[in-house]
């Protein structure tokens, strides 16, 4: 899985399945734009691949901002001449509550992190994927609102879910003539810090009692995955090894959402 020659983009790469993917695609030979909305967490990602021997260029942008993501595709593209690879990975939890509690404002800014955010990342980076003459695109979204619909409370995070989902079967067909795969990722209980940054509210009005088999995730016995896990399957859509997959949701959660599919 040789990436030798090409230059990626991954979103949300300061920390967890962004950061791992990263720093992956570098040792496979990327040159790597790495996004974060947070300088400081950012330059450690990119200082980090860097000091292994990999290339790695830091950008700082909100991926909701329009004028921030131009800015820095157009600034990954000026580093390395090309881009070949993108990855939408960035997206919060926000905030689970039910529909009657959940805010306006609440819900408008995980559908502007998650499915804007997803939006302007590849608006920005497809007109560079053409003119490379194709490229794979990779999206993060989720079990929830794929498969599992039993996280009430969720609404807003499952519904961007989804929409990646139906976006990625669309760009799919949309693309195919340009020779760019888009693809998904949709994780299970991986070990990252998203659910510390979770804010949840009077979830029990709305829970619906479910029975889990013993053991969470049955393929490890109740062991969550981890973010090199993720980062595996996203070197290999990224690759040639997957030239001929195209509008394809992968799951990878060790089978825990067939327990309540």
């Amino acid at each position: 899985m040789d990436l030798t020659g090409k230059v990626a983009l991954v979103t949300g790469a300061g920390s967890g399945i962004g950061k791992a993917s990263a720093m992956r695609f570098a040792q496979a030979g990327a040159s790597v734009g790495v996004l974060s909305h947070t300088a400081d967490e950012i330059a450690k990602t990119a200082d980090e691949i860097n000091a292994a021997g990999g290339k790695a260029l830091a950008l700082t942008a909100d991926v909701g901002d329009d004028a921030a993501m131009r800015q820095a595709v157009g600034r990954l593209v000026g580093e390395y001449g090309r881009l070949d690879i993108v990855f939408a990975n960035a997206g919060i939890n926000g905030v689970w509550a039910p529909i009657d509690d959940l805010k306006p404002e609440e819900w408008d800014r995980t559908i502007n992190t998650n499915l804007r955010g997803t939006y302007l990342t590849l608006h920005h980076a497809v007109p560079h994927l053409k003119k490379a003459g194709g490229g794979s695109v990779i999206v993060t979204a989720s079990i929830n609102g794929t498969r599992v619909f039993s996280n009430t409370g969720a609404t807003a995070y499952s519904c961007t879910k989804a929409a990646q989902v139906a976006m990625v079967k669309m760009l799919a067909l949309e693309l195919a003539p340009q020779r760019i795969r888009v693809n998904a990722i949709c994780p299970g209980i991986i070990e990252t810090e998203i659910p510390d940054n979770t804010r949840t509210r009077n979830l029990e009005s709305v829970k619906v009692p479910i029975e889990y088999p013993k053991g969470k995730v049955p393929l490890t016995d109740g062991r969550s995955g981890d973010s090199f896990d993720v980062a595996e399957l996203a070197l290999f859509l990224a690759s040639d090894r997957a030239k001929h997959i195209t509008g394809t949701p992968v799951w990878i959660d060790g089978a825990e959402s067939l327990m309540v599919g």
